[in-house]
């Protein structure tokens, strides 16, 4: 005799759900310091020879204001490597010889990645005074701190007079710095810099979007 028995329902495969809290890599900052070191030596290779920067003999008056333009112009493609390492150290000493600001910068630059960029998503809410810090009061209180630091303290007047002066010695000798012997090569005018600019971007949004997204969210 058949059996009438109707026959059992397909088994469908179970999978274990997966949990979608994003937490920040706790090794997300240091191997963020390590590439931009990577990536600003890497930068700094494509520089142009200093001696050639520092030639006198090409130095010249400008015969008129236009032909200064001209040649800051193209000076400033050719050596833009130079030139923003020349930025980059005037900036150096200028905060190294006021040590409080430098460490007022650097004590700013901690509490926006410890306590927002790579902060944990999953990590304990802020407590100041006994009351819980939510996402957006952290955030406006580093605006608020960063606001302060830059410009009600000397580190503002400082960054500001080091880029001035930096600006200056790069205009000053872009435009007294003949071009006729500087070749420009056929590499896209500001592939070193730009490449190293949008690194530091993308590479921090790339190492703490994802977490901070879904702290936020």
């Amino acid at each position: 005799m058949v059996s009438s028995s109707s026959p059992s329902a397909p088994i469908l495969p179970t999978y274990a759900a997966q949990s979608t809290t994003a937490s920040t890599d706790p090794k997300a900052f240091p191997q963020l310091l390590t590439r931009l070191s990577d990536t600003f030596r890497a930068s700094l290779a494509h520089r142009r020879p200093w001696t050639e920067l520092l030639d006198r003999s090409a130095i010249s008056r400008p015969d008129s204001l236009s032909d200064a333009l001209s040649r800051l112009r193209k000076n400033l493609s050719y050596f833009r490597v130079n030139y923003l390492a020349v930025v980059a150290a005037v900036l150096a000493v200028s905060l190294l010889s006021n040590p409080f600001s430098l460490l007022l910068l650097v004590l700013l630059f901690y509490a926006w990645s410890f306590l927002y960029l790579f902060r944990p998503s999953d990590a304990p809410p802020l407590v100041l005074l006994g009351r819980q810090l939510s996402d957006h009061e952290t955030l406006g209180g580093l605006i608020l701190l960063s606001v302060f630091t830059l410009f009600l303290t000397s580190v503002g007047s400082i960054l500001m007079s080091a880029l001035t002066v930096g600006a200056a010695l790069v205009c000053a000798h872009g435009a007294f710095r003949v071009t006729d012997d500087l070749f420009l090569d056929d590499q896209e005018p500001g592939g070193a810099t730009s490449g190293f600019l949008s690194f530091i971007g993308g590479h921090a949004a790339a190492a703490a979007g994802p977490a901070v997204v879904a702290a936020r969210a």
